[in-house]
């Protein structure tokens, strides 16, 4: 690991990045490519196995950061993610502080957590292994999710739990959670939003953020979040070919199919 990225993510420095869900490495080196500070590498809603995810990050290379966020706050999905050399971890439904410290033991090894250790990608296949234990506690930055009505009522304790490097907000299953489905701009939902950033802003623990594009992520900006997620591979394909394609069938005479 070179790009220090969890430095930078503890300093605050604005991170955009965006979501990968195709099984295809041509996907994650043309994202890497265009100049996205980090791949946020989605194993949870998605079906991104490990593998393919490893394939993502060898696409992607040295000089793109890629967090993969796992299916669950589980030992086994963190360390498979670590091990394939991912930058950090993105954990989902995160309620309580006890899950949140269960994640940092897991990212971390002896003796400040129980992370297991192995040879694997992250470690060089064995060439760079005493380096990669050496710096692997200081570098794996732990992100995790508040998205539920539990974890906006927990806040203060989870942000409490050493080790937690920043909280990414999940505003679809938070609204969702709040029996708002999808209705983002909701009060209720707003207030959500607003106590989980207060909180962690008080705590000086960095906030995450997606959206569907940049009028989305606008207002998180404004607010302070550092950690953004801007849009998602299979949305960016879809538009832009609909774009292609109406653009084509308003030339008179054309039709969308033969």
């Amino acid at each position: 690991m070179t790009h220090h990225f969890r430095a930078r993510l503890l300093n605050r420095e604005r991170l955009v990045g965006t979501i990968v869900t195709l099984p295809a490495p041509e996907v994650g080196e043309l994202l890497a490519g265009l100049g996205f500070d980090w791949l946020f590498v989605d194993a949870e809603h998605s079906p991104l196995g490990m593998r393919e995810a490893q394939v993502l990050l060898q696409a992607a290379g040295p000089d793109c950061p890629c967090l993969v966020r796992v299916p669950a706050g589980d030992e086994v999905w963190i360390k498979k993610a670590l091990d394939i050399g991912a930058e950090g971890v993105i954990v989902p439904q995160v309620h309580t502080a006890e899950q949140a410290r269960r994640v940092v033991r897991f990212c971390r090894y002896p003796p400040e957590g129980a992370r297991g250790v192995g040879v694997a990608r992250a470690h060089g296949y064995g060439t760079r292994f005493q380096e990669y234990l050496e710096s692997a506690n200081e570098q794996i930055a732990v992100v995790i999710q508040a998205e539920s009505a539990e974890a906006v009522d927990q806040i203060q304790s989870i942000v409490e739990v050493p080790g937690i490097d920043a909280v990414l907000i999940g505003p679809y299953d938070l609204s969702s959670s709040l029996g708002k489905a999808g209705q983002l701009d909701d009060p209720t939902v707003q207030r959500a939003i607003a106590a989980v950033t207060e909180t962690c802003q008080t705590a000086g623990i960095p906030l995450g953020a997606f959206g569907l594009n940049a009028p989305a992520v606008r207002p998180f900006l404004e607010r302070g979040f550092t950690l953004i997620a801007v849009g998602i591979d299979t949305l960016f394909l879809s538009a832009a070919a609909n774009e292609a394609l109406s653009g084509v069938t308003e030339i008179e005479g054309t039709t969308g199919r033969g």
